[in-house]
């Protein structure tokens, strides 16, 4: 009997290539998207979900169990990019984005886990990011959102272990995604004391953006999380140097690692 995977944000970028990926396998997919209507011809079916309403979070996990019976893999892939200095940063924009990359796969995996714990069975797969890993210049927000995620993890794998309830984290570095357009950029202030080098850090952003690899990459790694019976806790995916930023990260003292990120971006 072929798996039911669930993908949050599965009608563009990772959670698409992993989406088509995981339906040349033979899984049965269902990915999510806030406007479904406009994705009338994908590989999968595509059900109504926004991340930040947890009314269609409930309707959306209902749909599928009633459709299929059961739910076999959740991937919570739905996310924004923020940017911007964290003093002149929006208070709404910040809650805004952890709305969406905490509290979204949050009340996600708390809607599914029921009907996990029900079938004795299940795997949740959670998309955060490299960036999670270290305070970024400029991207303060996103990475602390993809770290508060990269942490709760940890604990519902504590958590669920009498369940047969697994979890993982897969960390993807940049990937040419439509993540950019998406992205909330605050606003660079002509006389504000961080716009020329907030600006430089943009630049850069973009210009990584650009030399980016294909998600499926991100897809690969996803498919051999599911036929693992026993997942590690945090997977990365992307450059070797992006990956090794954590190896860094994790073996330098810390001056020497925040030196090393001032020198990256010019600052």
């Amino acid at each position: 009997m072929s798996k039911v995977v669930l993908i949050t944000g599965g009608s563009s970028g990772i959670g698409k290539s992993i989406g088509d990926y995981l339906t040349d396998k033979q899984y049965k997919v269902y990915g999510t998207s806030r406007s479904p209507q406009k994705y009338k011809e994908e590989n999968f079916h595509i059900v109504a979900l926004d991340v930040t309403k947890k009314d269609t979070i409930d309707a959306c996990v209902k749909t599928v169990l009633k459709l299929e019976g059961r739910i076999d893999v959740v991937i919570n892939n739905a996310g924004a990019g923020i940017t911007g200095p964290v003093e002149e940063t929006p208070e709404l924009e910040i809650k805004r984005n952890f709305e969406t990359n905490f509290f979204g796969p949050l009340n996600v995996i708390k809607a599914v886990l029921p009907a996990m714990r029900e079938q004795n069975s299940g795997l949740i797969i959670n998309i955060t990011s490299i960036a999670g890993y270290m305070g970024l210049p400029y991207r303060g927000i996103y990475s602390s959102s993809k770290a508060a995620l990269e942490i709760v993890a940890e604990t519902f794998r504590m958590e669920l272990k009498d369940f047969n309830i697994k979890m993982t984290n897969v960390a993807p570095g940049d990937f040419a995604t439509n993540i950019a357009a998406g992205r909330f950029h605050a606003p660079v202030i002509s006389n504000s004391p961080y716009s020329e080098k907030y600006r430089q850090v943009l630049e850069a952003i973009d210009e990584d953006v650009n030399k980016s690899a294909n998600p499926i990459g991100v897809a690969k790694v996803v498919h051999s999380i599911i036929q693992n019976k026993n997942p590690r806790i945090h997977y990365k995916v992307g450059a070797f140097m992006q990956k090794f930023s954590i190896v860094l990260k994790r073996i330098l003292p810390d001056k020497v690692y925040e030196n090393l990120l001032i020198n990256h971006y010019k600052l």
